[in-house]
Parts: structure tokens; sequence; C-alpha cells
């Protein structure tokens, strides 16, 4: 219930109550997290994406932005593998996302396009969109919210041909 109760369970609690979650090395890395949290950084949570991602261990950039943009209210970009195919998308991005340059503007986009006012709410609705309507295989083009901003969409000439699938799908 607290990050304190976390950081003083055991393991085998930890465990007992991730069951059926999987990953379970998810587990053990949040209770790191909460014990250092706790025992090094007297109970105060970092709030922003670059201390989150300096101060705990296994957090990296996206659960650090992720964790400060919807729990924290900062206004940072979160780019996911579901965020990535709907920038790609969005924008006709059709490089590879795994290149150093195309990751940086990616992730320079997505910092452009968050909404300051409520960016956790858009932090999720980016990952939802890409997880439910801008997915992999077979996009609900018809059904996006975005569809009239939608570069990749408006390259699709005819009903029924293959949308812009971007990078490596």
């Amino acid at each position: 219930p607290t990050l304190q109760d976390l950081a003083t369970a055991s393991l085998e609690e930890v465990n007992q109550l991730w069951s059926g979650l999987g990953y379970y090395s998810r587990g053990r890395r949040l209770q790191e997290g909460a014990q250092k949290v706790v025992e090094e950084l007297g109970g105060h949570m970092p709030r922003t994406a670059e201390t989150l991602q300096q101060l705990l261990p296994g957090v990296g950039r996206y659960t650090a932005a992720a964790i400060a943009s919807i729990a924290f209210g900062q206004a940072t970009g979160v780019v996911d593998g579901n965020v990535l195919r709907v920038l790609c998308r969005v924008r006709a991005i059709g490089a590879d996302p795994s290149n150093t340059f195309v990751s940086h503007h990616l992730w320079s986009l997505a910092q452009q396009l968050v909404d300051p006012a409520q960016p956790g709410d858009f932090s999720q609705a980016a990952m939802e969109l890409g997880a439910t309507v801008c997915t992999p295989q077979h996009p609900l083009c018809s059904h996006c919210p975005v569809q009239s901003l939608c570069q990749a969409h408006q390259r699709v000439s005819l009903p029924g041909e293959e949308v812009f699938r971007g990078p490596s799908e």
C-alpha cells in the first residue's frame, strides 16, 4: 500500500503479490527502487525524468519519462514501441528508429507534441492509441482520432491499400 511497505517487504511477499503479472524481475526492481528511495533518499521519490533515471536502478529513459509524465505531471515526451509507431506513421517516417539520429528525432518530436497542461493524459493516450488503433498489423485508421493529421494515411490513395507501416513492420 505504501512505498515504505514495499521497501520493507520480503522478496517472497513481492513475488506473491506480483504473481500472474509475469516479468518477475520487474517486481524485484520495483522493490529495489523503493528501498533506495526509503533508505537513501529519505522517502522522497525523484519527480523528474532526469532524476528518476539517474537515481533509481533499472529505470531507463522510457520508464523515467512515463513516471514523470503520468505520476508527477512533468511535461516530458514518452516514447515506447507504440508511441514510436504512431509518431512514425503520423509523420511518415520510414527510417530505422534504432538509428541514433532517428531515435533522437522521435524523442524530440514526442517532447514537442506533449500537452504541457495534461502531460500524463497525453502520454497515456499516445501509448493507448498505438496499442489499440495504430497497431502493427491492420491499423484501424477509420477509427483514429488523429487521422486528419496522419501523413501516412494521407499517402494511401485507394480504399483497401496497405497503409504506410513505418520501419520494420
